[in-house]
């Protein structure tokens, strides 16, 4: 949203259209937590100290790896998306409907 909203004059979504996205993304998010199963080995468990970190090193890659490689294919869509599939609309055109 904000590399589209800075390179295009109109934002990629409305919005509406991205309190639906969070809508539903918060929804499988919370259902893939609610639908795990319980484990009595959590109880068993020692705590955990306050200083420890809560996103390791390998974490932090997975998530910097995701966002690039994500940012990478929704800006490739976003320039190249007409050509690559053959989408009938002019430049000029808005990418929403008032």
């Amino acid at each position: 949203m904000f590399a589209g909203a800075i390179i295009f004059a109109d934002p990629p979504l409305t919005a509406v259209q991205m309190l639906w996205v969070n809508l539903i993304m918060d929804t499988f998010a919370a259902l893939a937590l609610a639908t795990e199963p319980p484990s009595d080995a959590l109880l068993d468990r020692a705590p955990q100290s306050r200083f420890e970190k809560i996103v390791n090193p390998i974490m932090w890659r997975n998530i910097i790896g995701q966002g690039v490689y994500q940012i990478l294919v929704l800006l490739m869509m976003l320039f190249f998306g007409q050509s690559l599939y053959s989408l009938p609309f002019l430049q000029s055109d808005p990418f929403y409907v008032d």
